[in-house]
């Protein structure tokens, strides 16, 4: 963890928030000369960016074509590239996959979901292969005789998302990126529709801190919203619990498997990570017996073997959710301050992409895909912001 020599100082960039997206922007904007500074309330990293399973599949979804899609995409692209990038940096492995994903259908809920998944990227043109459920079970022994159809997506993507998100600090950190861990932004303090300076709050800091920037990015996820609100700029963010485990093999699964919301994704040294809830807690990260029981009989309807797994792990954490469910991308009414949050379950896809967006903004004032989809402006109220 870096130290604060000269509290007072000022850098070029504050990140607010150092999970994959708040630490994959600092990367990419360090390296045009900018002394960046990331700020994290916990460990970098420690959030959302590990209450996810790093499937890379903008495909598995049915999503109809438009911006969302398009960004989703655009990221998917990059991420070949990105990793690439990112692994000869830190000199560490992230499990970057391209085996596909198999999604399976076990009721007629979810046989109607396959149906219309399958129609929707025959629309776009996406090679998409639909299987029985013999067929499916022959391509994946262990497979549940239960399953009635599947729809193999070879164009799905999966990477280790924590190993990822750690190659992405410890990359941005060899770019002079300075982080602080344990370390709360508590204020934004404004003066002509400008922020001037972040208060900070950490152990390590005598009395805290006020420290000025030129540029000021907005990348705390879920906590994003209460460093706003003060100032009447609602973002209508909440925070949606994701609960995960984790187990040992004895042999490796080959690709993805997922049957609605239950999904079981391979990792190296023949681990597999087994998820997930969506539970709108508030602010309680707290593993529970209901989602953990929720999430083994979601993984037996999918392969029943997973009862005879080796128990590694379970952990909690909590996604940034927005009331339209899109990312909050872009500059709001405070000129010097750029919003990076939302991504509720698409922030490891979509990091690429939005630190590339990002870094454009802060270096050209403007960006190379329309965000105007994503403008936190489309949760203004109708009262003014307070700016001092």
């Amino acid at each position: 963890m870096a130290a604060i020599a000269d509290p007072a100082s000022v850098a070029d960039v504050i990140v607010i928030g150092g999970g994959i997206i708040g630490s994959a922007i600092a990367l990419r904007l360090a390296p045009a000369g900018l002394r960046v500074i990331v700020f994290d309330r916990g460990e970098p990293g420690g959030e959302a960016s590990s209450a996810a399973a790093g499937m890379l599949a903008p495909f598995g979804e049915k999503i109809e074509p438009g911006p969302f899609f398009d960004l989703c995409l655009a990221s998917y692209r990059l991420y070949p590239g990105f990793v690439q990038e990112i692994e000869d940096l830190s000199g560490a492995r992230v499990d970057y996959r391209r085996h596909g994903t198999l999604l399976l259908a076990v009721s007629e809920d979810e046989t109607h979901e396959l149906e219309g998944i399958a129609a929707t990227q025959q629309r776009m043109g996406v090679p998409s292969e639909q299987l029985d459920g013999e067929t499916a079970r022959q391509r994946v022994p262990g497979v549940s005789p239960a399953v009635r159809r599947g729809l193999f997506l070879a164009g799905d993507h999966c990477v280790d998302n924590e190993l990822l998100t750690r190659a992405v600090i410890s990359a941005a950190r060899r770019h002079n990126v300075s982080f602080f861990s344990q370390t709360s932004v508590t204020r934004l303090n404004v003066r002509q529709s400008r922020v001037e300076s972040v208060e900070v709050d950490a152990n390590h800091i005598a009395h805290g801190a006020t420290l000025s920037a030129r540029q000021f990015i907005l990348a705390a996820g879920c906590w994003s919203a209460e460093l706003v609100n003060p100032l009447g700029i609602a973002l209508h963010t909440e925070p949606c619990r994701g609960q995960m485990m984790e187990f040992d093999t004895a042999r490796e699964l080959p690709l993805v498997l997922r049957a609605g919301r239950h999904y079981l994704v391979p990792r190296a040294g023949g681990r597999v990570v087994v998820g997930t809830t969506v539970e709108y807690a508030g602010y309680e990260k707290t593993v529970t017996g209901g989602g953990l029981r929720s999430i083994l009989e979601g993984a037996e309807r999918i392969l029943p073997d997973v009862r005879n797994f080796k128990f590694r792990r379970a952990w909690a954490g909590l996604r940034p959710d927005t009331g339209d469910h899109l990312p909050i991308l872009g500059p709001g009414e405070l000129s010097n301050l750029i919003f990076a949050t939302g991504h509720f379950r698409n922030g490891i896809l979509l990091a690429p992409v939005t630190a590339k967006l990002v870094s454009e903004l802060v270096l050209t004032g403007s960006t190379s895909i329309p965000i105007e989809a994503f403008q936190p402006t489309r949760f203004i109220r109708h009262s003014p912001v307070r700016v001092p």
